[in-house]
């Protein structure tokens, strides 16, 4: 356990000894800062946002940006090695393809929880600072405004770790960190329009799309989803898909045969 431990802390070194994580993580608490502060100075009167309006609004934001950069982290964990020809000196250590995958994988959602709670941190203390203490928010079917928006987060979150899995699986599976970063993020930006043109209201095989079922946030307004689907069928189903991407990811990489 504890030579496992070692390989998790040794790939958690391979990402933050890297000015590029340091500068995602930068901008990601600069992002989260800021935007609190725009809102308070560019409302006036009535339309001034209280506490957890204006955490809402820059976690809406600053999410997004949290879900690009935790992809761009897994899209080189694995391709990374490969790119760089440093895969062979990795694979010849005594530790079996599957914990190395293991760790690779770790770290990354190491990276996540790192730079969610940046997210959180910054953009809080932000709203804070610039917020009408006037305005606290009420309640939003049944949750108060800060559990409102912490289950936001927690929804985000989801969103954010399947797409990362995606991308560690597209760069175990084809070695290409640019093909990872680019399919990853074509399903940010296009899944919602996917959806839009196959939607589970019209068709029911789009009841079983991940696509559908990403975006969880619905259900804190309601108990059913896209086409009438519940909670738990949408858990199960994107339970599903994670095993699903998991299993290939390990499958590629342990019976892949690395040349020279």
């Amino acid at each position: 356990m504890g030579e496992f431990i070692a390989l998790i802390h040794n790939e958690n070194i391979k990402i933050f000894r890297r000015l590029r994580t340091w500068i995602m993580l930068f901008i990601l608490a600069l992002m989260s800062a800021l935007f609190p502060a725009l809102i308070y100075f560019t409302t006036s009167g009535s339309d001034v946002m209280g506490l957890w309006g204006s955490f809402r609004t820059t976690v809406t934001i600053a999410f997004f940006l949290n879900t690009i950069f935790t992809a761009l982290v897994a899209a080189d964990s694995v391709a990374g090695e490969f790119t760089w020809g440093t895969i062979k000196l990795l694979l010849i250590r005594p530790w079996s393809r599957s914990k190395i995958l293991l760790s690779k994988y770790l770290s990354m959602v190491c990276f996540s929880l790192v730079s969610t709670a940046v997210l959180i941190a910054f953009g809080l203390g932000s709203a804070l600072i610039f917020s009408s203490s006037a305005s606290m928010g009420g309640e939003t079917m049944g949750w108060s405004a800060g559990e409102y928006v912490f289950m936001l987060i927690l929804c985000s979150y989801i969103e954010l770790f399947l797409t990362a899995a995606i991308a560690f699986m597209i760069s175990s599976v084809f070695r290409s960190s640019g093909l990872a970063i680019v399919l990853s993020l074509s399903i940010m930006f296009t899944k919602d329009i996917f959806i839009a043109i196959f939607s589970p209201e019209r068709y029911e095989w789009a009841n079983y799309l991940i696509f559908a079922h990403m975006n969880l946030s619905g259900y804190l307004l309601s108990d059913t989803g896209p086409g009438g689907t519940t909670l738990g069928f949408a858990v199960t189903v994107l339970a599903v898909y994670y095993v699903i991407i998991m299993a290939a990811s390990w499958l590629v990489f342990a019976k892949r045969d690395v040349s020279a």
